[in-house]
């Protein structure tokens, strides 16, 4: 039911008829956010020596300095921060330009129960690191010698501040759900345009979903050529039966032609074990030609 249409009322009006379908009850949203310290520092005095010992006549580079080179403790954080980033790209589908990121509720408990795992153990390589802080600038101030520079290291406290890692999660907007007071008229153009926002996320969405799938059937059709006996690890064929259980716990729209590609990519990888590729030569033969029939065939567009 709409209501008079007078700028300056509380309008509530149904969404133009639009085919968007909603996925509010079947994905959310989540965003991920790690902060690092990069434990490099701008050394200007050396950047000078640089320049006048090559003689440049311009400043020809910037010096930068490892605060903590070569420093397992250090660098396990960083390490870590991108094993993170990398799940959670892998476990959820792209959204918005601002970092929001699509995670189906047939993922969520796998994710969460991952990635606050994961949030736990980035604490403790921080609590570590900061730990051990004031025994690392010591070492520092040997390993850099007369690069070594007191001043450019922060106080405990300021270097713990440095690093922080949270997950936020957030409801999918329905695609009508606008309750402004612009008018009838204002606000059906916004729904239109959140509309056409929706449409195009989702797709794009789905695009990364089919784009992951070809690389991996790619991946494994390369690696499959040639007709000597291949090395490659197990994961050759895991990483294909895993992008196989994610189109369908990213189908959120029950789309037909995901379901079809499940099918054909289970079916084409019937009784394949990675020890049978390495050491059936027909086997392998035949597992190529239907990965390459694949490729041909399954097509987002």
């Amino acid at each position: 039911m709409n209501t008079v249409d007078t700028v300056g009322s509380n309008v509530t009006s149904q969404a133009p008829n639009l085919s968007v379908p909603s996925i509010s009850s079947s994905a959310m949203l989540v965003e991920l956010n790690i902060s690092t310290w990069t434990g490099r520092k701008f050394d200007k005095q050396v950047s000078q020596e640089v320049d006048t010992a090559k003689q440049t006549q311009t400043r020809a580079g910037n010096y930068s300095k490892k605060l903590f080179a070569d420093e397992p403790t250090f660098d396990a954080i960083g390490k870590f921060a991108g094993n993170a980033r990398t799940y959670h790209y892998h476990a959820t589908m792209p959204w918005s330009d601002s970092g929001l990121r699509l995670l189906t509720t047939a993922m969520y408990f796998d994710y969460h129960k991952q990635i606050t795992t994961m949030q736990s153990e980035f604490d403790q390589l921080v609590d570590e690191f900061v730990g051990q802080y004031d025994v690392l600038v010591n070492k520092a101030r040997v390993k850099l010698g007369a690069l070594f520079n007191a001043t450019d290291y922060p106080s405990v406290e300021d270097v713990k501040a440095k690093f922080r890692f949270s997950v936020k999660y957030a409801p999918v907007p329905e695609v009508g759900d606008f309750r402004v007071n612009i008018g009838r008229e204002a606000q059906e153009l916004l729904q239109t345009s959140y509309a056409e926002y929706y449409q195009s996320n989702l797709a794009n969405a789905y695009t990364d979903v089919w784009e992951r799938t070809h690389e991996a059937l790619k991946n494994m059709s390369v690696k499959l050529s040639g007709t000597q006996k291949q090395i490659f690890r197990d994961t050759l064929v895991s990483n294909v039966r895993e992008m196989v259980e994610l189109l369908d716990k990213f189908n959120i729209t029950g789309d037909t032609k995901m379901k079809q590609a499940k099918v054909k990519i289970e079916n084409a990888l019937l009784g394949v074990t990675p020890d049978a590729l390495r050491e059936d030569d027909e086997l392998r033969h035949d597992t190529k030609n239907k990965v390459d029939e694949l490729l041909k065939e399954l097509t987002w567009q």
